[in-house]
C-alpha cells in the first residue's frame, strides 16, 4: 500500500483489499487546536494516511486504533483529549474523536487452474473484499495484471502446497486436469482444514469421484463436503463469465453463513451526550460564549 495516499484514498484501498482498518475522525473541538472538525485519518495494523494535526494527540489516537485492531475490536468509539501537559501539547484547547473500526474481510480464497472460468472469476473476485491466492503450474497462464486482492502462486506442486495454502480458506479446484483435481481433492481431504471445497465439473464427473475415494477409506460425509458440480445451480450458462457468476454467489452464501452478527451498532446514545457535554462551551452570566478549559 502506497503510504502517501490520502484518507478516502486508502479507505478504497482497504476496502478493495478487505484490509482491517480504523477511520479516525474530529467530531468537535474547544479552543486552539491543531486542526479543525472533519479532519481524518486511517490507521491499519502497519501504516496511518492523512493526519489529524500530529503531535502526542495522534500518537495516542494511532495507539488506540491499533489496540482495537490488535483485539479485533471492530467497534465505534468516542473519546476526549483535553490538549494540556499530560498530552505534552500546549495548545490548551481539546479535542473529541470519533473511531470508527472497519473489520475489512478475513475471507480467504485459493483457486487452483489458471483457465477460462478462472480467469473470468478474478474478474468478480477483484471486486470484492477477498484474499484471494490463485495457483497454477503455467506460468504463462496467469495474465500480466492481476486485482490487488489477488495473489498468484505459481508452483510445479500445488498438490505438495494444499496444507500450506488452503487452512482456513474456501477452496476452488478449477484445473484443466482430472487426474491433479482428484490429487487436490484427496490432499484437500487429508489436511481437513479447507472451509469450503468446490471441484468444477459434470455430475458424471461427480459420481466417479465419489466412486475413487470411496474405493480409498473415505467417508461418505467427507466425499459429500466436496460440492461438484460447484456453483449455484439455480443460475444457468455454460459461458466461463455465466459459470463465474454461479460460483461467486455460491461463495458468498458460504462466507455469510458465518458472518458475525451484531445486535448493537455504532454509538449509543449516552455515549454521544456525554460527548456532547464535554465539548458543550462554557458561558459567562451575560451569555457570552468563552473556550472551555
Amino acid at each position: 500500500m502506497d503510504k502517501r495516499l490520502r484518507w478516502f484514498e486508502a479507505v478504497a484501498d482497504c476496502e478493495q483489499r478487505g484490509e482491517p482498518y480504523v477511520l479516525v475522525t474530529i467530531v468537535g473541538v474547544a479552543g486552539s487546536v491543531p486542526r479543525e472538525p472533519s479532519s481524518k485519518m486511517v490507521v491499519t495494523g502497519e501504516h496511518t494516511f492523512d493526519t489529524i494535526g500530529g503531535g502526542h494527540l495522534e500518537y495516542l489516537v494511532t495507539a488506540r486504533a491499533r489496540e482495537q485492531l490488535a483485539a479485533a475490536r471492530y467497534e465505534t468509539q468516542l473519546e476526549h483529549f483535553p490538549l494540556g501537559a499530560s498530552l505534552g501539547q500546549c495548545c490548551g484547547g481539546s479535542v473529541s474523536v470519533l473511531l470508527e473500526g472497519q473489520r475489512g474481510s478475513d475471507a480467504r480464497l485459493v483457486v487452483f487452474g489458471a483457465g477460462h472460468v478462472a480467469q473470468a472469476l478474478m474478474s468478480i473476485m477483484g471486486q470484492l473484499p477477498w484474499q484471494v491466492t490463485w495457483v497454477d503450474s503455467r506460468a504463462d497462464s496467469f495474465p500480466a495484471e492481476l486485482p490487488v486482492n489477488v495473489r498468484r502462486h505459481h508452483t510445479d506442486d500445488p498438490v505438495g502446497d494444499v496444507a500450506e495454502l488452503c487452512a482456513n480458506a474456501h477452496v476452488l479446484i478449477l484445473t484443466h486436469n482430472h487426474q491433479l483435481d482428484y490429487d487436490l481433492c484427496r490432499a484437500l481431504l487429508n489436511s481437513g482444514s479447507a472451509r469450503s471445497v468446490g471441484l468444477i465439473g459434470s455430475q458424471t464427473k461427480a459420481e466417479r469421484f465419489r466412486q475413487r475415494l470411496t474405493h480409498r477409506g473415505y467417508s461418505e460425509a467427507q466425499i459429500e463436503s466436496i460440492r461438484c458440480p460447484v456453483g449455484r445451480s439455480d443460475i444457468p450458462g455454460k459461458r466461463p463469465m455465466e459459470v463465474a457468476v454461479s460460483i461467486s454467489a455460491e461463495l458468498l452464501s458460504l462466507a455469510a453463513i458465518n458472518a458475525p452478527r451484531e445486535t448493537r451498532r455504532g454509538v449509543s446514545w449516552p455515549a454521544l451526550r456525554d460527548l456532547m457535554q464535554k465539548n458543550e462551551p462554557l458561558t459567562t452570566e451575560s451569555d457570552s460564549p468563552v473556550e472551555a478549559k
